[in-house]
């Protein structure tokens, strides 16, 4: 499949009132993608409220209290599709207290919209959702000037926004950025050019997303398969037949293949790939299919097949980066489960040792605790060894989750290891690094 066929997740970010709604409002009206009925319920409750031309904000804006209030509160997932490209969108918060909805929109992101209001250029949010797009590794961002008509569509504006934040994103190691003039409300540079800014002569934002690469996939990268579900049909016509169903995430799977069985480092050959009720020779990310070995193995859910030589060293101890999701705080000492792929352990916090201020990525040491919306680096020691991957070598089985073991919530979303470094260049190593965890009862 290529590129302009493929199907293409991104989430749009930036500060309150800078027209996220309205742009993807926008987006969704001039590409076609809203249904009729949906454009007279808009254009109806905005001439109840005085409004001569459609708030088209109000596509995304689906909560009461989010329409009452003018913001956006949840994160407002959208599906269309051009001709070039098919689209998952993530209307995600601006607020500051709502970043942990913007965490959970982006985390499966391939390209971040960061929205900047042209009057106010760079704000604190600004750069709070440039650096959670690049803790979560999304590949592509889109700098989207928004509101270009208030500011008279004047290029030094644009100039000296897209230097400063070209700045701050070169500071993250935020690998594509590209910068492009809008005005949500009046349409110009979304879907078509705009006839106010003959000085730019880069695509619209439909343009852009049409066409950006999407090369940075789960079948990228060593195979890593979790297993789900072991499928022992014991039928007449298959007495001995043992399948480990589950969904590859990441790299290719090929039928005689060496693998191990993580974590207990069990060897074996891949015997065959199933497929939807077909044999195939090989499985690419992110398929699922029910893969047979050679040999008969003790292999339950949660275990996750590797090539052999090319898997993490499992760990119990686990150094991360994390963002706190709950009201209630996270400290240090606190029992926990952590669900890691397919497999759910115990784990307990060991040590909080800081938390981040994202306007400058300065670390707060020995914060004590993370508060909702916090995002800091954690110690966690678990029950059970994992084979959790470096979060910025794969997003996928380098990402977990701390759940309440009381009433099953889930507390906080974590990634293994320093999400800000670079990538290993062959992608292995093990998540953070060990510490001292004598005296524990695991």
């Amino acid at each position: 499949m290529t590129d302009t066929a493929s199907l293409l997740r991104f989430a749009t970010a930036g500060s309150v009132d800078d027209g996220k709604s309205t742009l993807v409002g926008r987006l969704l009206h001039d590409s076609k993608s809203v249904l009729s009925d949906q454009l007279a319920a808009v254009e109806a409750a905005s001439r109840n409220r005085g409004q001569q031309t459609p708030d088209l904000a109000l596509l995304t804006d689906g909560l009461r209290a989010e329409r009452e209030q003018g913001i956006t509160i949840d994160v407002a997932y959208r599906y269309f599709a051009t001709p070039r490209r098919r689209f998952i969108l993530a209307d995600t918060p601006g607020h500051v207290q709502y970043t942990r909805n913007m965490v959970t929109g982006a985390s499966t992101a391939d390209l971040a919209v960061v929205l900047v209001d042209a009057r106010n250029g760079v704000v604190e949010q600004t750069r709070r959702h440039a650096a959670v797009a690049a803790l979560l590794r999304v590949p592509h961002v889109v700098l989207a000037v928004n509101k270009m008509d208030l500011v008279g569509y004047a290029e030094r504006v644009f100039a000296d926004i897209t230097g400063e934040f070209g700045a701050y994103a070169a500071s993250l190691r935020i690998p594509h950025v590209t910068a492009i003039p809008i005005s949500a409300l009046a349409g110009d540079n979304v879907v078509t050019p705009s006839a106010h800014m003959d000085w730019y002569g880069g695509p619209t934002v439909l343009e852009h997303l049409e066409t950006v690469p999407v090369d940075h996939g789960p079948a990228t990268g060593p195979a890593r398969f979790p297993v789900q579900y072991v499928i022992r049909p014991q039928t007449a016509e298959h007495p001995d037949y043992r399948g480990y169903a589950g969904r590859l995430a990441a790299g290719v799977l090929r039928v005689g293949e060496p693998v191990t069985v993580l974590p207990a480092g069990r060897t074996s050959t891949v015997a065959g790939i199933d497929a939807l009720g077909t044999t195939v020779d090989e499985a690419r990310a992110p398929q699922s299919v029910t893969v047979t070995l050679a040999d008969d193995l003790d292999i339950s859910r949660g275990d996750v097949l590797v090539p052999a030589g090319e898997g993490p060293l499992p760990t119990q101890d686990i150094t991360a980066t994390v963002c706190h999701l709950h009201d209630r705080p996270l400290t240090p000492g606190a029992r926990v489960l952590l669900k890691h792929t397919t497999r759910t352990v115990k784990a307990i916090v060991k040590e909080i040792p800081s938390r981040l201020t994202l306007n400058d990525l300065s670390p707060h040491p020995a914060p004590g605790e993370l508060a909702a919306n916090d995002i800091g680096r954690v110690v966690l020691r678990t029950s059970e060894p994992l084979p959790l991957d470096p979060y910025a070598v794969s997003r996928t089985t380098g990402s977990f989750l701390l759940i309440d073991p009381a009433d099953g919530s889930t507390l906080t979303a974590g990634m293994a290891g320093d999400a800000f470094a670079a990538p290993a260049a062959d992608g292995a190593g093990a998540p953070g690094t060990p510490a001292d965890h004598e005296g524990w009862d695991f």
